[in-house]
């Protein structure tokens, strides 16, 4: 796997052949088959405690090693795996975390060439000073520092060159491979692969579309405007296309890297709360969850504030799934264990082998456990007894049992890890809990003092009006049919023509088998028959007939074998 980093280093896209580079994936995902990567977690593993260390030997350290090689592809597919605990052990999730993403960078005279045709205009005419030297590289793209004409300082993000023809080559591989084994294997069937590449592959196309990340940095600057003490930097539109974004600069200190003198000169508890307070509402009032709030990307400014930036990966939580989430966070700060694995349930769909019983007693302790920790624990207790581990465990726990959790389920939990991670190193002895317990609080009475709303109140109006308009109508018309004994029910399930498929096929099969033994049958007895033609030392009709039942026999045999398809394993979503 040495020509991927090659390649990266030299900022060139070398063109591999589908069928290689389908078989380097493929060697990829048999050399970590029997690892457990990919395959879910059974009870025991999804339940036991975090701090014993798992048995492993380096493997997932090479794991990652592997994916780095493979490209920017599936190093950006290790970043997305991070985030799913349904899929991927605990000591896999650890490594893909500390996966890096920087690489060499691309030759300035590339980078130039990329800018200017993107704006359509040379680089000196667009910006007043652009620094050959970049700020930070990683497998899609580099930043750069420039400054504008008026004199304003920016930062330049550059997509690499012919980073989405490698991507969309990669994807489509990823996605053949994804469908042969959700469709062969009772893994793929469970795990829905196909489901989760597709997914990803809308979530990465829409990532190199810089003009959707200058969008977030609009809008989450928007949102965050009740909290002054975060800021995100404002988009150059007039410099900003598919794969140039030019935004203000951002200088600061990585969250990571405050000392101990500056924390205790400068209290920053309230960077932590406000930083806390604004992702709950994104989640929960804007319906948006920031993939990825890791320290790098945030930095606290000279001015006392913190900076928000890198917001391509935004995932969209529709309006109901917000309601389940926020339902099963309030149940779980309650203690009530089984209404979170109501709520858990009811986002979900039950497999066929859904043990429901376990899943409720074991979410009903790990809620207990997490209710009972009393407030104030400080970082120490973090990773065992914070909200995005509660989040994260109920996730482990539900693929366990056969239940197959939505995946913002496991976002949230991620994305709340990531934030408590980053308000301990802000503030030590912050208590997450009470300010999300809080927060809640404050979020529900948004919601609904949003709900009685004069628009709302109206919409729920014209709704109520609509039924009593259409009500005597539509009871006229059930009495009619009751009347005239024309009611009919009809009760889904197999369709006629279904029926009369499966039938046909079933009659078709016997009927090739009796013709197909009756010509074997008849050969064999002809073979005792010495007049007439010879062929190869045998009579030649019966040779014939034998040769036409052997064929017909193969036929079927293989038809069974590769052409019938396996019943679709039971599966029952919640009611809507």
């Amino acid at each position: 796997m040495q020509d991927g980093p090659q390649a990266r280093e030299a900022g060139e896209y070398v063109p591999e052949g589908g069928l290689a580079r389908t078989a380097k994936i493929l060697r990829f995902l048999l050399k970590y088959r029997n690892a457990g990567v990919f395959s879910g977690l059974d009870l025991d593993a999804a339940t036991a405690e975090h701090g014993i260390p798992p048995q492993t030997e380096g493997r997932p350290e090479q794991f990652v090693s592997d994916l780095e090689a493979l490209g920017p592809t599936f190093v950006k597919i290790g970043q997305a795996l991070s985030t799913r605990p349904d899929m991927v052990p605990p000591e896999y999730l650890a490594a893909l975390e500390r996966m890096q993403d920087d690489v060499a960078p691309v030759e300035f005279p590339v980078i130039r060439q990329a800018v200017e045709d993107a704006l359509g205009v040379r680089l000196n005419k667009a910006y007043a000073t652009f620094d050959e030297t970049p700020l930070g590289c990683a497998s899609l793209a580099q930043v750069h520092r420039a400054t504008l004409r008026d004199g304003r300082e920016v930062a330049v993000k550059v997509q690499r060159p012919h980073a989405v023809e490698q991507i969309r080559a990669d994807l489509d591989a990823l996605a053949s491979i994804a469908d042969r084994v959700d469709h062969s294997t009772r893994l793929g069937r469970r795990m829905r692969f196909g489901d989760w590449v597709h997914e990803f592959r809308k979530t990465l196309l829409a990532e190199l579309d810089y003009r959707t990340e200058a969008e977030n940095l609009d809008r989450f600057a928007r949102h965050f405007e009740p909290y002054p003490e975060l800021t995100v930097p404002a988009p150059v539109w007039d410099l900003t296309r598919t794969r140039v974004l030019t935004m203000d600069l951002v200088t600061g200190t990585k969250v990571t890297d405050i000392s101990g003198m500056r924390r205790a000169e400068e209290p920053l508890e309230n960077l932590a709360e406000a930083l806390m307070r604004g992702y709950l509402d994104q989640t929960f009032v804007y319906g948006e969850i920031h993939a990825d709030p890791h320290p790098g990307n945030l930095l606290v400014t000279p001015d006392g504030r913190l900076a928000i930036f890198d917001l391509g990966m935004v995932a969209h939580v529709p309006p109901r799934q917000r309601d389940h989430l926020l339902k099963l966070l309030f149940a779980a700060v309650d203690g009530r264990g089984e209404e979170v694995a109501g709520e858990a349930i009811s986002m979900g769909t039950r497999l066929e082998d859904f043990d429901e019983e376990r899943y409720m007693r074991e979410i009903g302790q790990l809620v207990s456990r997490y209710a009972a920790h009393q407030s104030g624990g400080g970082a120490a207790q973090m990773h065992t007894l914070s909200e995005g581990r509660l989040v994260l465990d109920l996730t482990r726990i539900a693929t366990a049992c056969g239940l197959r959790t939505p995946p913002e389920l496991s976002l949230l939990g991620k994305t709340l890890l990531s934030l408590e991670s980053v308000c301990h190193a802000l503030d030590p002895e912050m208590d997450v809990k009470r300010i999300v317990e809080d927060h809640l609080d404050h979020v529900m009475r948004e919601r609904l003092r949003k709900s009685l709303s004069p628009a709302n109140l109206a919409g729920e109006m014209i709704e109520l009006h609509g039924l009593l308009r259409d009500a005597p109508r539509k009871l006229s018309d059930v009495l009619s049919l009751l009347a005239d004994n024309r009611m009919q029910v009809r009760i889904s399930g197999f369709e006629d023509s279904q029926i009369l498929e499966a039938l046909q096929k079933i009659a078709n099969r016997v009927a090739a088998g009796v013709v197909t033994a009756a010509l074997i049958l008849a050969s064999a007895l002809m073979m005792k028959v010495d007049a007439g033609p010879q062929l190869f030392g045998y009579p030649a009709i019966a040779l014939v007939l034998f040769l036409i039942g052997a064929a017909l026999g193969i036929t079927i045999v293989f038809s069974a074998l590769f052409s019938d398809r396996r019943a679709k394993p039971h599966e029952e979503r919640a009611p809507r």
